[in-house]
Formats: C-alpha cells, sequence, structure tokens
C-alpha cells in the first residue's frame, strides 16, 4: 500500500511539475507524512526528478521541437548554477534561504501581473547575457533550496515569447541539470533507499509523459493561470514554514 501511494504521488508530482513546476510541493511532503526521513526523501526526489525530467526532455527532442545548440546552453548554464548553489548553501540558514525564495515567487508572480510573461511562438531560443544571467540564477537557487526552481525557469522562457512546448522542454533540461549534482551525491553519501527511490521514479518517469501529453493539449490562458495558482502555493507553504522558524 506505501509503494502504491509512492508511485501515486510520483505520477500526480510530476504532471503538475511538467506543466508549471511546483510538483516537489506533492511528493516531498507526502514522503514525509509517510515516515520516509528527510534525507531519503530528498534522496529519492533528487533521483527520481533526474530521471523523469531526462524522459520528458528527450521526448520533445526527438520530436525536433528542441534543438541541441538550445539543450547545451540550457544544460551548462543550469549544471554551473545548481553546483554553486549547493556549495554556497551551507554558509546560509534555512530561514534565511526561505526569505530569499518568497522574494523571488513574489517578484514572478507581481511580473506575470504586469505583462510580459506571455508564451509566445518564437521557433528558437537563444541565450543572452540577460536570460543567461538568470537562468544562472535560477540554478543557483535550486541548489540553495529549491522549491519553485522550475516555476521560475517558466517565468523566463515565457518573457523570451517562445513557444509553451519548447519552454516546458528547456525547463526539464534545466531540472535534469539542476538535480544531477545532487542526485550523485545522495547516491555516494548512501543515504538512497532504493525500493521506494524505484516506485517514485516510475510513477515520475509515468507522470511526466502524461505531463508532455497535456502541455500539448493545454492553451496559453490555461497555463498562465496554472501558473499563478502554483506559484501563490508555493508563496503560502513558503512564509508558512518561515513563520514556523521564527
Amino acid at each position: 500500500m506505501e509503494y502504491l501511494l509512492i508511485l501515486v504521488i510520483g505520477i500526480v508530482g510530476n504532471v503538475i511539475g511538467t506543466l508549471v513546476g511546483g510538483g516537489g510541493l506533492i511528493t516531498l511532503p507526502t514522503m514525509m507524512l509517510m515516515g520516509v526521513p528527510v534525507h531519503s526523501a530528498i534522496g529519492a526526489n533528487k533521483v527520481s526528478n533526474m530521471v523523469s525530467a531526462f524522459s520528458s526532455f528527450y521526448t520533445i527532442f526527438r520530436r525536433k521541437e528542441l534543438l541541441w545548440s538550445e539543450m547545451r546552453a540550457v544544460l551548462v548554464v543550469s549544471l554551473v548554477g545548481g553546483t554553486l548553489g549547493g556549495l554556497f548553501a551551507s554558509f546560509m540558514s534555512s530561514q534565511t534561504l526561505t526569505l530569499i525564495a518568497i522574494v523571488l515567487l513574489g517578484f514572478a508572480l507581481i511580473m506575470s501581473f504586469i505583462g510580459g510573461a506571455e508564451f509566445g511562438d518564437k521557433e528558437r531560443f537563444t541565450m543572452n547575457r540577460k536570460n543567461g544571467s538568470i537562468l544562472l540564477g535560477v540554478g543557483f537557487y535550486d541548489g540553495m533550496f529549491g522549491p519553485g526552481s522550475s516555476t521560475l525557469a517558466l517565468y523566463t522562457y515565457a518573457h523570451e515569447k517562445i513557444s509553451y512546448i519548447k519552454a516546458v522542454g528547456l525547463s526539464r533540461v534545466g531540472v535534469f541539470a539542476m538535480c544531477l549534482g545532487a542526485a550523485i551525491t545522495y547516491i555516494a553519501t548512501g543515504k538512497i533507499e532504493w525500493s521506494l527511490t524505484l516506485v517514485l521514479m516510475i510513477g515520475s518517469i509515468i507522470g511526466a509523459q502524461i505531463g508532455i501529453i497535456l502541455a500539448r493539449k493545454v492553451k496559453a490562458n490555461q497555463v498562465k493561470l496554472l501558473l499563478r495558482i502554483i506559484t501563490i502555493v508555493l508563496i503560502v507553504q513558503l512564509v508558512y514554514d518561515f513563520i514556523q522558524t521564527l
């Protein structure tokens, strides 16, 4: 029964995570409520997210909706940012990291109402100094803390006016790169409960593929609404966590 629940939350969390980010809001708290040790829960999430993110962007890449040049730039920037963020995290308190997350997500939410965060129909994503710096920052944030990093990346791609399906693919490329280093670390330190992780991984891959199918069907205004709802839920959860630490 426990494994069935983990499979289900892996599916649901990755459907939502693929579409608008924030899937960790479902998987991580549920696993901890089930009594899974925090490091094992985080490790399982990192490993399963790495594999499911790969399955997502590979599906889009195989259909020639992503170019290797686009993926390569995002992979490098996300990997560098995630690695630096992980190294920097040890110097900051969890309270400070939570506050940073609230500010970043709050800013992204405000910008979505002001305008500009609209997915368009540009056929190619070109990394430049501005968006490259933002994505490096998103990777850095993910390495430090994590919740909402995929959502922040989607806002970045929306401002670039690229198509939603390409934005989903690139955000999953980023998730793969950002989780890669963390997953290796958790595996190397022996903090992975493999039976639990493999079940979550299977659910995550299924959820990611369902998310890709749905991403081709949802309309732009539906995506924007979902993105805002997930952002608000993330902010509320983080504010609650921040208050708990005071």
